[in-house]
């Protein structure tokens, strides 16, 4: 029988469903955008990994069935218990799947579960999701420092561009002036300001720096 195991690596336990889920179904794919260019019409960007959900249908025995894995906890509601808390406390686990190539790191993002035969088992289903850390790196080309803003203001922000942003709607929102999308433009580097993607992020500095 395959396992299905959810490790904690930081704590070096596990958790062993106690019965092999009937199936079970990963997606991988990318994330594409979709952009409308002027005389050109609609341009599919490829973009990074998406992390897809994954439903897990299982049942945790209050007896012993010839289908448990070996060393089976009877009290089912133990496992409901590790479960509930991983996902409460956000931790961040790996979802092997035995000889498979399954081996994600995830999280749990919830879990159903009751009884329904008066057997004392219960039935659950876990709904766990991709996990990806969020790290910034900053380089640069010629192997130089970055070059700090000779008036640095503690006003900057970081924005995080979402779908339907423009440069002149964003410089609306946080400076009352679209006409100003230009210079914003040119203070993140960015070539074209009529092109932004979605997930790329904005430094929003203070109006007078633009001005």
């Amino acid at each position: 029988m395959r396992k299905f195991i959810f490790k904690d690596t930081e704590k070096n336990t596990e958790l062993v469903l106690p019965v092999t889920p009937p199936s079970f179904e990963v997606s991988h794919g990318i994330k594409i955008e979709t952009i409308n260019m002027h005389t050109l019409g609609d341009v599919i960007l490829p973009g990074y990994g998406t992390l897809p959900p994954i439903r897990l249908d299982c049942m945790f025995p209050a007896k012993k069935y010839s289908f448990n894995q070996p060393k089976t906890n009877l009290d089912p509601y133990s496992y409901i218990k590790k479960l509930e808390a991983w996902c409460d406390n956000h931790t961040i686990l790996r979802f092997i799947v035995s000889n498979t190539g399954v081996n994600e790191q995830i999280i749990i993002t919830d879990i159903t579960y009751g009884e329904k035969d008066g057997t004392g088992d219960v039935y659950a289903t876990i709904n766990i999701r991709g996990y990806r850390k969020l790290t910034v790196t900053q380089t640069s080309k010629t192997g130089n420092k970055p070059r700090s803003n000779d008036n640095p203001s503690s006003k900057t922000q970081v924005y995080v561009i979402k779908r339907g942003d423009t440069l002149s709607a964003l410089c609306r929102k946080f400076y009352g002036n679209a006409s100003l999308y230009q210079k914003l433009a040119a203070y993140n580097g960015i070539k074209n300001a009529n092109l932004i993607y979605t997930g790329n992020t904005l430094k929003i500095p203070d109006k007078k720096s633009l001005i």
